[in-house]
C-alpha cells in the first residue's frame, strides 16, 4: 500500500496519491495533472478513481482533465450536483482499490456534499482518513461558506451539520488512523490550522 501526500505550500493544499496492487486513486488533484499520470506510469499502476472531497472554491482542481486523460471516473459524496459526468456516491459506499478499499463517509457542514474517504487495507483495517475540509490538523472546516450557495442554508445550520459529522462520523473511528486533510496552515478554510500536514486521529481528539 502506498499513500503519498503531494503538498503545495503556496496553496496550503494537500492532494493524495494512493496505490495498491497496480491500481491508484487520486484525491483532490491540482490543475496540473501530468505528475499524477507519470507517477502511476512509473509504478506500472492504472489510475482507477479521481475522488473529490467537495467542490473547491480556493483552487482549480484537475479532476476533469485527469478523468479525460485516464478514463477514471470522478467520485463525489452525496448531494453533489455535477455539471459533468461524475459518481455521486452514497454514504458508506465502498470502492475497491487492488485488494484494499475506500469507503465514503458523508460529512456535511463545510459544504453539503463534503465527504471524507476512509482507506481500508487488505486485512479490513482502517488506516487513513482523507478528511477534506471537514477536519484539519488543529481545526475544523468553516461552516459559513456554503450558505452563499443556497438561501435555505444558514451558518448555524451548517455548524450543526458539521458538529454532527465530527461527533457521529469521525470521532468513533480508531485513534491510530492517520488524518490527511485537504489544507494546512495558511489556508483561508480554517483559522487555527497546524503547520503539520498530518496526524493521528487520536491526537486530534485530544488536542483539536
Amino acid at each position: 500500500m502506498k499513500v503519498e501526500q503531494i503538498y503545495t505550500g503556496c496553496l496550503a493544499q494537500g492532494a493524495y496519491y494512493i496505490e495498491n496492487n497496480g491500481e491508484a486513486a487520486i484525491i483532490d488533484p491540482l490543475r496540473e495533472v501530468q505528475p499524477y499520470i507519470e507517477k502511476a506510469k512509473r509504478n506500472n499502476a492504472k489510475i482507477k478513481y479521481v475522488f473529490e472531497t467537495h467542490f473547491h472554491a480556493d483552487f482549480v482542481s484537475g479532476h476533469l482533465d485527469l478523468s479525460a486523460k485516464t478514463g477514471a471516473p470522478i467520485v463525489y459524496g452525496p448531494n453533489a450536483a455535477c455539471g459533468f459526468d461524475c459518481i455521486s456516491a452514497e454514504d458508506g459506499q465502498e470502492f475497491p482499490l487492488g485488494d484494499a478499499k475506500i469507503r465514503v463517509i458523508h460529512t456535511p457542514g463545510h459544504t453539503m456534499e463534503s465527504t471524507c474517504f476512509l482507506l481500508i487495507d487488505q486485512d479490513g483495517k482502517a488506516t487513513s482518513l482523507f478528511s477534506g475540509d471537514t477536519l484539519f490538523i488543529g481545526d475544523v472546516g468553516r461552516p459559513d461558506l456554503a450558505q452563499k450557495v443556497s438561501a435555505d442554508l444558514t451558518e448555524d445550520m451548517l455548524a450543526g451539520f458539521l458538529y454532527d459529522s465530527l461527533q457521529n462520523k469521525i470521532m468513533p473511528l480508531a485513534d491510530d488512523i492517520i488524518v490527511y486533510p485537504a489544507h494546512g496552515a495558511g489556508s483561508a478554510c480554517g483559522k487555527n490550522m497546524s503547520k503539520e500536514t498530518k496526524d493521528t486521529l487520536g491526537s486530534q481528539k485530544k488536542n483539536n
